[in-house]
Order: C-alpha cells, then structure tokens, then sequence
C-alpha cells in the first residue's frame, strides 16, 4: 500500500493526475448517459448511439491512461513504441465495444457482471500493452503482487458497480460513472506502481514517438472525444428540438383544448383548439396570463351564465376546486353551448386543463331522457293497456264459462252435451291463452314476482299430473308419475308457479303424443358446482323435433309444428314464459329429442328441504253441504248484467239469499241497512269502486263495532298489483274471472274460510 500511495504523490506529477481523472469521469459519464437511454430509441437510434457511447468510452480510457502517464515520473528519457500504443488504443475500442453489446443482449446482473468482466479485461490489456509501449535506455521490472493486485481491485470494484447499477436518475448516473472511473484508476495505478525503472545508460533507444510527439496524439485524441461529445450534444438537442416539435403538432392536432399553468398558476402553453373553446381569451392569451385573469375576463364578457348575480362566489368556488389534485366541471357558456373542464395537478405543482365541447353530448342525453320518459310512458301506457284488455276479455269469457257451467247442472240431449263440452273446452283454452300473455307482459315489466312458502312436493306433482291425466286415458296413452324420493318432503319455493310449469310440459307432451306414454319422473340431482337440485323429466314417445328446431323452441311464438297446415294448436308462448319463470326460481329448463322418437324436457329446480309447516288448530265453521245449508245473506256488487246473472244461476242450487246492487255506492249503502254473511265485490264500477267501498264497508265495521264480514273481491282485474290493493283495501279473498263454480259454491259454503286466506296471504 506504501509503495502504491509514493507512486501516486511522488511519481506521478498531480496536475496531470488531475487532469487524467477529469477526463475519466467525464468520458464515462459521458458514455453512460447515452447507454442508458438506448431501450428508448429506434433501430437506427440505438446503433447510433452505441456506436458513440462506444467510441467516447474507449478513448476516454485510452487517453486517461496516457494523460496520466505524460505526468509519470520516469527518471530517464523515454519514447513510446507506435505500434503498441495504437494496439492499445484498439484494444479499448474492441474490449469497450464488446461490453457493451453484451449489456444488450441480456437483461439482469447476471449479464452485467460479465459485462463487468470483459471491460475490466480489455482495459487491463490496453494498460499493460500501453505500458510495455514504453521504450528508453533504462530496463523495467515488474512486480507481480501489485500486476495481480491492480487487476483483482479493478474487477471488485467494476463488478460490484455492475451489481448494484439502476438505470436512470442523477444519482445512479453519478454512482456509475464514479464506480467505472475508479475501476480505470485503480487498474492505472497500482499497475504503475507495480513497476521499477532501472536506468542502463548502454541501452540506447531512439525510435518510437517522443514525449511531445505523445502529447500531440493525446491532444488529437481529446480533441476527437471533444467532437464527439460536441456531436452527441448536438444531436441531443436536434433530438429534443424535433421531439418538441413533435409534440407540439400533437397538441395543436388535439379534438380537445389543452392549456398548461406553472406552479403560480400562469399560462405556459396552449393549442388552437383552446383558443377555440374560449373565444373570449383569443386577444388576451399570452405566456403569463393567469388562470384568475382568464375567469374574470370571462366573467366580464357574460360567458358564464352560472355565475352572473354572484361573479366573485362563483370565480373563488371555481379557484379553490382547482387546487385539489383533480377536478371536473361541466359548466354552460354563451351561446348554449356546454363545456366539460378537467384540471389535473403535476408533480411539480403546475396544472393542465382539458376543454372538452359537450354541448351535442347534453343534447344526446336530452333526447335520450326524452326517449325514456317516452318509453316509460308507453310501458305504463301498455300495462294500462294490458290490465283494461284483461277486465275486458275476462268480463264475457266469465259469462261464456259461467253460463256454461250452470247450463251443465241442467237436463241435455247428447247432442246438446257434445255442443256444452266443446263450448267449455273453447273458453279454458281461450282462458289459458289470456293467462300465458298476462304472465308474458308480468316477465317483461319485471313485475312478476315470486313467492317462498313451503309445500308438499308430491302433492303439488300429483295435482300437476292429474290436471291431464283424463286427457291421456281419453287417446289411450299410458301416463305414469314417478317420484322417486322419500313420502313427505317439504320444500321452500312458489308452488303455483313450479305446477304452471308442469303443467304446462305435461299438457304439451300430451297434446303431441298420439300414441306409447307420457311420464313425470322426479328424482333428486347435482348441479355442476354439487348443490341439490331436483330434476323433473317430463318424457313422451310424441313426434319429437330436430335440432334446428330445439333451437328456437324456446322463443316467443315458436312451435315445433309452426305454419298454416299445423296440426296442433296454441299460442307458442308457454315454453317462454317457462324457462322463464326457471330462471326467476334459479333453475334451468333444457329438452332432448329426435324427429318421430319422442321429446323429454327437463326442469332443474335448486332442492330447499324444509320442514312441514306447524298447523294450528282453529275453531273451524260449520260448513255444510249446498243442500243442508242455512239460508245465508249474500251481497253481490257488480256492474255488469251477464256476471249478476251468472253469479245468480250458479247459486240458484244454494238456499242463499242474494242481494244484488251495481256499484260500490249501493253496495255500501245495502251493507248499511242489512247484516250479510259474506260479500262478493266487483272491483271496476262506476259511481264508487270496490275498493272505496270495500275501506268504507271496513269503516262502518269499526265504527259500530261490527264483526268482520268476509269480503271477496270478485273481479276481472287479475294483476298481482290489483290482489295487492284488494287485499290493502280489506278484502280477504280475491277470485278472478273467469272463475270455476265450484270455487264460488265453496266460498258460499264456508265464507270464513276465507279468514284463514287473508292470514296466510299476510
């Protein structure tokens, strides 16, 4: 360490000492500058600037070692051989270029250890071959421990700043350039002091380049880095220039106005189209303006309509929203025209403002509020619609249904009973039909919804399957129901709606079968994540379909046996509506089937175990049959002539005693001046509604103390929305049109019942 530490301050002169590290850091930093912005460039780019970075690094190490060796005291005059020191110089070219096409050909410290590696050998070869360039009547020895010593310190330090190297930053650049130079020091140093000049006046030495002859090389060397330097510095600020300009055009090109504020909120830069977007600024924009001075010259011309009556509120809301990190307002300007502006802090504290003209924006989303309220009022226009269509179809087709059952009770001919039969078949198809469209209009308006009570699934199976079963002895076809679960299984979920689904499957594969069976198989299952589910397979051996039309089997209005020449009739809304309701109840609805081999459709509902409901016992009316009844007080409000007279026929069987009134205001006042025993109320009339007088009858029950008298809303109106206000308004019950005889004969023999209705309904 001595021996290194005399050589510095005594063999070496400082000035070129200095001067040699001057050049060392500034080659490297140089040259590691331009390697670390090579990734970024293009092609070209990037071979440009590695040949340059490759050039400045190598010669600045080249003429470090030889600046600092013009200041290497010697003690005898010395020459420089030509050969070896151009050798040198190309080594470091060579070994310099090499390191760093390694750097890009891998990523990682890996890659830049050995990187490392390559440079430390090559400027090991070009010192030493610098130094055997030294020729003069004098015999050098060299000392290996210090040769060793030099190499093993500048491959440490060379490696190590190639461990720890991070692209980009001021200090990481300085932390580089630092680590590099003092690898090229410690290599020319301690190889320096590894040698010994032993003067030998015999040995005479006059070829090679003198002193000064070396220091013109060195000179025209430093020089080239010079121009090197020079050239990247000019072509960095070409690049910067066309860079700028670059980005100017960009800006000037943008849809949107872009202006630039400084940290104190002053104009820096802006396009075209924010001279555009604020005409009012036009003569006033310059570098400077401040954002403030912009506003109030806006406010002073009338530009924002929002702030006139209240400028200064206005411009000092709009100044402090503009120091948060981000704002957006959308304001309205002169000339009905709207603008969006954003304002986005920089790191520095400077601000950029994005205009954006939304004035066709807020005219689109105007006539699109517009359109939906149009649409929405269409909607509610439909469901009016819908609901009147209802009353009004529901009216007669209680009338042909009602007439038709009452005139069964009554003595016919065969012929006269064919004629009946087909009447009543006519008006549960047209009934069924009516229903399939209401429960279309309820899925499409979201306004159908589902109930969660428990049931018996067999029993609810059962009552599905026995609806058809009489249809498929009548074609002679064997109908089986199998359940294949354990007796007594309670289930949560909207029985009504499971039994329209299947009964609706079990209806179609009855109808397309004409001969073999129809089957209802019930087993449990697995979805594919492994919960529960039950499967219902309704299977036939009918006229099945084929793929193209499995397809579309489930769309609206599709049958399998579409066209005018169909064979078999229906609305082809069923199996819709079906998967439909599968779907609102978290199940699927699937089919399988070939032409001639029957179809199997498959319901898959999510399996809800529960336990039986707990019945309690309850005083339960005497209901007796039609015959041995009492004569009960009936009071009938309806409207309609033909419901009277059907209501009136159908009980004629009955001992009941009717009161008939045709709207709520009579039936009020009927229900006032006499004691009834059960009420049936229409719901649309004129003078009063069933509602209003369903509340008011409620009232006067209240007022004088009354017991409650069951009231039933017998109507046409069949909404779930309509049940819903029967039941706000009082009512216990609600039977819609077309109703079946035997329900009103069973509301008449036990009108309580329905107290027992209206509990389970709340």
């Amino acid at each position: 360490m001595d021996r290194i530490i005399f050589c510095i301050t005594h063999d070496h002169d400082w000035r070129a000492t200095l001067l040699a590290a001057t050049i060392c850091l500034a080659g490297l930093g140089v040259s590691t500058h331009v390697m670390g912005r090579v990734r970024s460039r293009d092609p070209a780019g990037r071979r440009r600037a590695v040949a340059m970075a490759t050039v400045v690094g190598a010669l600045s190490i080249w003429a470090t070692h030889f600046v600092a060796m013009q200041g290497f005291v010697v003690g005898v005059p010395v020459r420089y051989d030509l050969g070896l020191t151009l050798a040198s110089l190309g080594v470091a070219l060579a070994m310099i270029g090499l390191t760093i096409a390694s750097t890009q050909l891998g990523k990682g410290r890996a890659w830049r250890v050995l990187a490392a590696v390559i440079a430390v050998t090559g400027v090991g070869a070009m010192h030493y071959l610098g130094m055997a360039a030294i020729k003069g009547p004098a015999r050098i020895v060299w000392d290996a421990g210090l040769v060793v010593a030099s190499l093993a310190g500048a491959f440490a330090i060379g490696g190590l700043t190639a461990f720890f190297y991070r692209r980009g930053g001021l200090a990481n650049l300085l932390t580089t350039t630092f680590g590099l130079s003092m690898t090229v020091i410690t290599l020319h140093f301690v190889g320096t002091a590894a040698i010994t000049v032993i003067p030998e006046p015999a040995v005479l030495h006059q070829q090679g380049l003198s002193p000064a002859a070396m220091r013109v090389l060195v000179g025209v060397v430093l020089l080239l880095i010079c121009g090197v330097g020079g050239a990247l510095g000019a072509m960095a600020f070409v690049a910067r220039s066309t860079e700028l300009r670059r980005i100017r055009e960009a800006v000037d090109a943008m849809p949107d106005g872009l202006g630039f504020y400084d940290a104190k909120d002053r104009l820096v830069l802006w396009n075209a189209r924010y001279a555009e977007l604020n005409p009012e600024l036009q003569p006033h924009l310059a570098v400077g303006l401040t954002f403030r001075d912009a506003l109030s010259i806006g406010i002073e011309q009338g530009r924002y309509d929002e702030a006139r009556g209240r400028e200064e509120e206005w411009l000092n809301a709009r100044l402090l929203a503009r120091r948060q990190l981000s704002s957006n307002i959308e304001q309205q300007v002169g000339g009905g025209r709207w603008l969006r502006t954003q304002d986005r802090r920089t790191s520095e504290g400077g601000t950029v403002i994005v205009c954006n003209d939304i004035t066709d924006l807020k005219r689109d989303a105007e006539a699109l509020a517009e359109a939906r309220d149009a649409a929405e009022a269409a909607n509610v226009a439909k469901s009016q619609f819908l609901a009147n269509m209802s009353h009004e179809i529901r009216t007669p087709l209680n009338g042909v249904i009602g007439l038709s059952q009452a005139l069964a009770k009554t003595e016919l001919t065969t012929e006269q009973r064919e004629m009946l039969d087909l009447m009543q078949a006519s008006g549960k198809t047209l009934q069924t039909l009516l229903s399939d469209i209401l429960d279309l209009a309820r899925v499409e308006s979201g306004k159908l919804e589902l109930t969660e009570d428990a049931f018996e699934l067999a029993v609810v199976v059962r009552e599905a399957a026995q609806l058809y079963a009489e249809n498929a002895r009548q074609k002679h076809l064997d109908f089986h129901v199998d359940i294949d679960l354990e007796d007594g299984v309670w289930v949560m979920g909207d029985a009504v709606r499971v039994k329209q689904v299947l009964t609706n499957l079990i209806s179609n594969a009855v109808k397309f079968t004409s001969q073999g069976f129809v089957g209802l198989i019930v087993q449990r299952g697995q979805d594919r994540e492994g919960r529960p589910v039950l499967r219902f397979s309704v299977e036939d051996s009918g006229i099945g379909f084929d793929a193209a039309t499995r397809d579309r089997l489930f769309s609206r209005f599709e049958q399998a046996d579409g066209g005018i020449t169909r064979k078999f009739g229906g609305s082809g809304l069923g199996l819709s509506i079906c998967r439909q309701l599968a779907e609102m109840m978290g199940g699927d609805l699937d089919c399988e089937s070939e032409p001639g081999s029957g179809a199997a459709f498959i319901l898959t509902l999510p399996l809800k175990p529960c336990s039986a409901p707990h019945v309690q016992e309850t005083a339960s009316a005497e209901v007796a049959c039609a015959d041995d009844a009492r004569a009960m007080r009936l009071l009938v409000a309806d409207d309609h002539p033909t419901n009277r007279r059907v209501i009136e026929l159908i009980l004629a069987q009955t001992p009941a005693k009717i009161v008939m009134v045709e709207n709520g205001a009579e039936a009020v006042e009927a229900f006032r001046a006499d004691a009834f025993d059960l009420v049936l109320m229409d719901m649309q009339m004129p003078v009063m509604d069933g509602l209003t007088a369903t509340q008011e009858i409620r009232l006067h029950e209240a007022a004088m103390g009354l017991a409650r008298t069951p009231i039933v809303m017998l109507t046409a109106n069949a909404m779930p929305e309509h049940v819903a206000a029967g039941r706000a308004a009082g009512a216990d019950h609600h039977l819609a049109k077309p109703f079946n005889a035997a329900e009103l004969l069973g509301l008449v023999a036990a009108p309580t019942a329905v107290f027992k209705d209206r509990a389970q309904a709340a």
